[in-house]
């Protein structure tokens, strides 16, 4: 125990072992509920800092310690579940709560995976664990509406539901997997999460900020936020704002200046070229966490496998990673053997309980270097999927499979995984995943980009805007996404390239005459317009110049509408990341001029930023974007009249 400044006790552990000490009380006597009381009384850590919890500062600091270190577990995948209300300081003499270990009523699934699953896995279950807060709405349907309301701003992972830990002890060395950059930086970014129903499915939706949820469902006609209540709140806010939209002044001062477009020509990860110079300032991202969690990884393992021999070598690479170095070696064994001991370790008190997880063979362990373990505390109940949990991997790596975040080789490996784990889920049970920006790819997608990386040739059917079906064959070259659709480079000069064999297909080839011009034998197609394409090897190696994507789009573009806003504020965020866009101030805010091809990606993107747009042109897009939120508003009271009446 230790002093504080103000005299009052205060809680000190080292080494961060109260955890497992937590764990340890309350798996040794589960079924049971535990007191406040006696988990005070039984975990070594918190009796010699509060004793018996004779007065009402011990009681409120035990209560606060208590709850912090809950949360800790909570977020590493083990959840302690109470009855009766929650200790507080101000109710004098309530009795306490009571806590015992929350290990659910389905019984754990137990696959085997092999070492190359492990990295697709370990992303799938990053993914997983921050959407999880989402398969929480059914179980908060259940509760009284009082109870229901979900805070916008929470963080998602610490309110992970459902324990995802017990995944490590039957996918062991998982938590030292790299996760890609390109994946953490999007899930990250994305910090909230919330239920829209797209077309009558559910999906679980995470999403950075209300704009960027307000664009995501605008871009879906017909798409309704169900919870939680205040993003739903601000989508209606949104829409209000839109419908006071006045025209704005269309002629340009001597002021502007073009934001430098972005390059945003995306490979199979999705990541951009401006995505790229940031993950290379910083390391690649790992699971393995901090000792106490390195630490219940271990735990749930060897509970998992009791009597089984694993060698320190071998753990320590599962657990660790794998050494460089033969020293290296010999650092990460030291830290496993200090790991055993901590799980192997027994209270000289016998009235209280350590973290005496397991019995270990020291002989064995001492002479061969082996661990085998027994005589757990029952913990082995945690090891495995819970099904709620399997469903969320399952759908996590179907969205990996068919969404541009992951490098070819792991696209195929999740679609793998995920056929594989889908035979161990009932029908209907896997949630529909989606990260705002990082759509489905359209159905052409796999083809063009195969193409692109093995430079052959594509002969394609495509319909133009008037609907008319084209045959043509082309060089792909570059994929891009620009106002939220895909497109394909192509370069249309590729006579030369036609095989003999294929002479009859020559008339579907262009080939160019121009002496000047080079963009002439560029074309830029919506890849979801493309009905048809097989994949053509090249007889002869093309020269295809390099273009930027701002070019590529600017002559893709020629048909595109001049089109003018103007914000409350300077400097907005969002402003910035519009490519080929000119900015100049407009009194106390900006006026932006850009050229769109998609009018309902700009009707979307202005009701989605219009808490700071005051003014749009032309007269043409401000009447579609206040029919759309009008539509949207009425559509809305309409559903909650009909709630209402049921």
């Amino acid at each position: 125990m230790a002093e504080g400044s103000n005299g009052r006790r205060r809680f000190s552990d080292k080494w961060g072992k109260h955890e497992l000490d937590v764990l340890a009380v309350l798996s040794s006597a589960f079924p049971q509920w535990l007191t406040s009381r006696q988990i005070a009384q039984r975990v070594k850590a918190y009796a010699d800092s509060y004793g018996e919890l004779a007065d009402q500062a011990a009681k409120a600091a035990f209560a606060k310690q208590f709850q912090r270190d809950r949360a800790k577990l909570a977020a590493m995948g083990i959840a302690i579940e109470s009855r009766q209300p929650e200790y507080s300081s101000k109710s004098e003499g309530q009795d306490f709560a009571s806590y015992r270990l929350q290990l659910g009523d389905e019984p754990r699934v137990r696959l085997r995976f092999n070492q190359e699953d492990l990295p697709v896995l370990a992303a799938a279950n990053y993914l997983a664990r921050s959407m999880s807060i989402s398969s929480s709405a059914a179980r908060r349907q259940e509760q009284p509406q009082s109870q229901r309301h979900v805070s916008r701003t929470a963080p998602r992972v610490p309110q992970t539901p459902i324990p995802g830990l017990g995944l490590d002890s039957i996918a062991p060395g998982l938590g030292t997997q790299p996760i890609p950059d390109a994946l953490v930086k999007v899930i990250d970014s994305r910090r909230f999460a919330a239920t829209v129903e797209v077309d009558g499915e559910h999906l679980n939706v995470a999403y950075t900020d209300s704009d960027d949820l307000a664009m995501f469902v605008l871009e879906h006609p017909g798409a309704t936020v169900l919870n939680p209540p205040e993003a739903a709140a601000a989508l209606r806010r949104r829409l209000l704002a839109a419908t006071r939209f006045t025209l704005a002044d269309t002629s340009r001062g001597e002021a502007g200046a073009t934001v430098v477009p972005a390059e945003i020509s995306r490979g199979a990860n999705g990541s951009t070229q401006d995505d790229d110079k940031d993950q290379q300032k910083k390391s690649s991202a790992f699971q393995t966490g901090s000792e106490v969690d390195r630490r219940l990884r271990l735990m749930l393992f060897l509970s998992a496998h009791l009597g089984e021999e694993y060698s320190l070598d071998d753990l320590a690479e599962r657990f660790i990673g794998a050494p460089v170095t033969p020293e290296e070696l010999k650092k990460y064994i030291t830290v496993l053997r200090k790991d055993i001991n901590t799980l192997t370790t027994v209270s000289d008190d016998g009235e209280m309980a350590g973290s005496q997880f397991f019995d270990i063979d020291w002989s064995l362990l001492d002479t061969e270097g082996i661990v085998s373990a027994t005589n757990s505390l029952g913990l082995e109940r945690l090891a495995g999927i819970s099904q709620q949990y399997l469903s969320m991997l399952t759908a996590s790596l179907s969205y990996l499979a068919h969404s541009p975040i992951l490098p070819d080789a792991q696209r195929t490996q999740a679609q793998s995984l995920y056929m594989r784990l889908r035979q161990h889920v009932e029908p209907g049970r896997t949630p529909w995943l989606s990260l705002t920006g990082f759509e489905m790819e359209p159905r052409s997608f796999t083809i063009v980009k195969r193409a692109i990386d093995t430079e052959s040739l594509l002969d394609m059917e495509y319909t133009d805007g008037a609907g008319r079906t084209h045959r043509k064959i082309v060089a792909p070259a570059k994929i891009f996404v620009d106002e939220g659709v895909y497109y394909a480079a192509v370069w249309t000069d590729v006579a030369a390239a036609i095989p003999d064999d294929k002479a009859d297909l020559i008339k579907t080839a262009v080939r160019s005459t121009r002496g000047t011009g080079r963009h002439l034998a560029w074309q830029v197609l919506r890849l979801s317009r493309i009905e048809h394409a097989d994949i053509m090897e090249s007889a002869a190696k093309l020269d295809i110049p390099d273009a930027p994507v701002a070019e590529l789009r600017a002559w893709g573009f020629d048909n595109g509408t001049a089109a003018v806003f103007i914000t409350d504020r300077p400097h907005l965020q969002f402003i910035k990341k519009l490519p080929d866009a000119t900015v100049e101030p407009c009194g106390e805010g900006e006026k932006v001029h850009l050229t769109v091809s998609s009018d309902s990606w700009f009707v979307a993107f202005c009701i989605s930023h219009a808490r700071r747009i005051t003014s749009v042109a032309p007269e043409t897009l401000r009447t579609m974007i206040v029919a759309r939120a009008e539509r949207e508003l009425a559509v809305e009271q309409a559903d909650g009249e009909r709630t209402a009446e049921e």
